[in-house]
């Protein structure tokens, strides 16, 4: 008697049971792979984030330091800042090498886990007078004003960058009469609307366009000099002044058709009052001299009354120390004028001529029935000057 035939189907299901088992063992762990490969990853793209924010930490750090630096009189570039410090989950340090005459470089590494960045600036000083004419509020400049730029360093410079700004994103901050040309860019505030702020009434510009970020204000404290009482000449009179004769005055008071004279590289005055000068008065820049002035109060003249600067505008400069609300009603006699810093203060404009310098001001109002050109050398600073301060001018990151 023969035996009925046995079916192999229960052999097959275990194959493909077991075929199906590796199969997916086989996905599971590409799957683990996978996501531990991801996990790796993003590990590793957390910490380069940390290492870069490390070295850029470090860099903002030494800028900072290197600007501290600055308040220690005198500069001594024999030790520069260097440090090493630990973040919560990262790392930084920091170095500083070169000179005044060949530059600053600052090397910053950021280190976090095993990601390490590093992060390469150069940088350089930056005076008060960067910006040809910077106001906090309005800027208006009169009629058929031109403004432009040269540099009396190199008169052959014919490439000066000229700007001028306003702070303010507030309607009307800045006011271009009929037929005001600028030689360069207008500015208005940080994420200000340019149609908004600029009331052009018939202006020609170069571009215009917002700040990228907020210009700063450095304060200016004045030095302390030796009380030397104060100036006031009669109708006509005459006084010359010297180095020897710098120091701290109460005012200064010129009374119609007198002359101040200053004579000498390096006059400093520091005024804890007004400047009143009458009709026909002027200070006098003799040639070669220099003037550095710093003013508590007001500035006040009368007709044909003023500044008379013999020499490049280098040579003049204002800073005023005041507080809110001081006026400086500035008329130029000569073309020449200078630099004024008075973030604080209203400065009213007047000249019988071109005017060549730089002004910063709460507000300004330019009246002269002529023309402004800013002088490119008020850029070339050192770390003597006022104001000045370290910032970034390249960088690169490996």
């Amino acid at each position: 008697m023969s035996k009925a035939p046995q079916s192999k189907e229960p052999g097959a299901a275990i194959v493909l049971v077991v075929l199906a088992v590796v199969i997916l063992f086989l996905m599971g762990v590409g799957l683990l792979s996978l996501g531990l490969r991801s996990r790796m990853l993003a590990i590793r793209t957390a910490s380069g984030i940390k290492a870069r924010c490390a070295a850029d930490a470090g860099l903002t750090k030494a800028v900072f330091e290197m600007n501290e630096k600055l308040k220690t009189k005198p500069w001594d570039s024999s030790t520069l800042p260097e440090a090493d410090e630990q973040l919560f989950d990262a790392t930084f340090s920091y170095t500083v090498t070169g000179d005044i005459g060949s530059g600053y470089i600052i090397e910053s590494i950021g280190r976090s886990g095993q990601a390490e960045k590093r992060v390469y600036a150069e940088i350089e000083l930056q005076g008060l007078f960067e910006i040809s004419i910077l106001t906090q509020g309005d800027l208006v400049l009169k009629s058929n004003t031109l403004i432009g730029g040269y540099n009396s360093l190199d008169p052959n410079d014919t490439d000066v960058e000229v700007k001028i700004a306003t702070s303010s994103v507030l309607a009307d901050g800045i006011v271009l009469n009929s037929g005001v040309v600028v030689d360069g860019d207008v500015l208005v505030g940080v994420g200000g609307d340019v149609d908004m702020v600029i009331k052009d009434l018939g202006g020609t510009t170069g571009a215009r366009y917002p700040m990228l970020e907020e210009p700063v204000f450095p304060e200016v404290t004045p030095p302390e000099l030796a009380d030397k009482g104060n100036i006031e000449l009669e109708n006509g009179g005459t006084r010359t002044i010297n180095p020897a004769d710098s120091g701290e005055y109460t005012e200064i008071i010129l009374k119609n058709d007198a002359i101040l004279k200053i004579d000498g590289e390096d006059v400093v005055l520091y005024v804890t009052g007004d400047i009143d000068l009458g009709q026909d008065s002027e200070i006098k820049i003799e040639e070669g001299a220099s003037l550095t002035l710093y003013l508590d109060g007001d500035f006040e003249a009368g007709n044909s009354a003023g500044i008379n600067n013999k020499n490049s505008p280098t040579k003049f400069k204002l800073y005023g120390t005041g507080e809110a609300g001081q006026c400086l009603d500035l008329k130029a006699k000569s073309e020449n004028f200078g630099a004024v810093y008075a973030p604080d203060a209203v400065i009213i404009v007047r000249a019988d001529g071109d005017v060549y310098g730089s002004l910063v001001a709460e507000e300004l109002e330019f009246k002269a029935g002529s023309d402004f050109y800013y002088d490119e050398a008020l850029r070339n600073v050192g770390v003597d000057d006022e104001g000045v301060r370290f910032v970034i001018k390249g960088w690169r990151e490996e």
